[in-house]
């Protein structure tokens, strides 16, 4: 007998029956009606069952009839209503928020798939991202299954993208290197400056850089292909970016061997803009692992500020400089054709 689940009205009635079935096995001679008897001495006494019941069947036609299903129905359906996503970001567990979406609406009796998704909905009401990208995908479910097996991949991709805050690294593709930086290491030519190199093929705390949201739309956390961003060195916190002089005009400095733009950490201009390279015209969230060129847009010219400056954009080539005993591969800011030297991959090390 303390095997046996007792039924109060606080379990759907179907899943209380399944439980008693499972347990039949345990019972020491198959005889139904005997078993039939001991089990509806586990409804509890507040719930009246008549007497002519003489299978599960027609038991559990009669719990479903009984007004504690009707209330036990409607709790469900609220909890259902008031359900919200949590975001693994914000310390919630999509596996969690599944298996209790799931079991409400079983609870519920909500199975028809559209309410199913309209309940579904509501629970992503404060992630505009979710909310987004699950309505493009909704016309094409139509199961449960396929609701859960496509929101799983929207929350596996958004765990890619690149977030205001996030840290990343950039990784020169023709060659391997990453984008490096050294604090108080600097030029000996132009700014003189911190110098900007390929450096290791490795990662390392020098390659490190935090994206940082450039006068985006409050709302929008995430880095796009359409919204400038700034990069922060995260050792030293300076950023990366270019800069100007003043001498009978205004002028950029040159880098340390081949003559163009120099590019520096702590320099005068850092608005930089990703643009996807291998998808032309892509307007969209910049993911872990994307091929990007970098371009940022000149403030100046010789004779002062302008509106619409020249768009250079970031390249590492095969040329070197020496500081010291030192060699580094130079990295520059450029106006030529792009190439395969002017890609970079963006990995995504830490989401914010």
């Amino acid at each position: 007998m303390n095997y046996f689940p007792i039924y109060d009205g606080n379990i759907h009635p179907d899943e209380w029956i399944n439980n008693i079935q499972k347990y039949y096995s345990l019972w020491p001679n198959k005889t139904g009606l005997a078993f039939i008897e001991v089990v509806k001495l586990l409804v509890d006494s507040a719930i009246k069952l008549p007497a002519e019941i003489y299978d599960l069947e027609k038991l559990r036609d009669v719990l479903k009839k009984d007004i504690t299903f009707t209330v036990f129905k409607d709790l469900n359906k609220r909890k259902l209503q008031s359900l919200k996503y949590i975001s693994e970001r914000d310390g919630g567990n999509t596996l969690r928020f599944f298996t209790e979406f799931r079991k409400l609406c079983y609870n519920s009796e909500t199975n028809d798939i559209g309410e199913q998704k309209k309940y579904f909905f509501k629970t992503l009401n404060d992630y505009s991202y979710f909310l987004t990208e699950f309505g493009e995908r909704v016309n094409n479910i139509n199961s449960m299954d396929e609701l859960i097996k496509e929101f799983e991949e929207i929350v596996m991709n958004e765990s890619n993208i690149i977030r205001y805050g996030s840290t990343v690294a950039l990784k020169h593709v023709a060659t391997g290197k990453y984008l490096t930086s050294i604090e108080d290491l600097c030029y000996t030519t132009g700014s003189k400056k911190q110098l900007i190199y390929s450096g290791d093929p490795e990662l390392n705390p020098n390659v490190l850089w935090k994206i940082i949201k450039n006068q985006s739309p409050a709302d929008n956390n995430y880095s796009c292909t359409k919204t400038d961003i700034r990069l922060q060195h995260k050792i030293s916190g300076q950023l990366l970016g270019i800069c100007y002089y003043y001498n009978y005009g205004y002028q950029y400095y040159k880098s340390p061997s081949s003559n163009h733009t120099e590019v520096s950490c702590g320099g005068n201009e850092c608005t930089w803009n990703f643009k996807h390279s291998k998808l032309e015209n892509y307007e969209g969230y910049i993911k872990s692992n994307d091929i990007v060129n970098l371009s940022i847009k000149k403030s100046c010219n010789i004779n002062g500020p302008i509106q619409d400056g020249q768009v250079e954009f970031l390249r590492s080539h095969d040329v070197q400089f020496t500081i010291g005993n030192d060699t580094f591969q130079e990295v520059v800011c450029h106006n030529e054709r792009l190439g395969g030297i002017d890609e970079w991959c963006i990995e995504l090390i830490r989401q914010a």
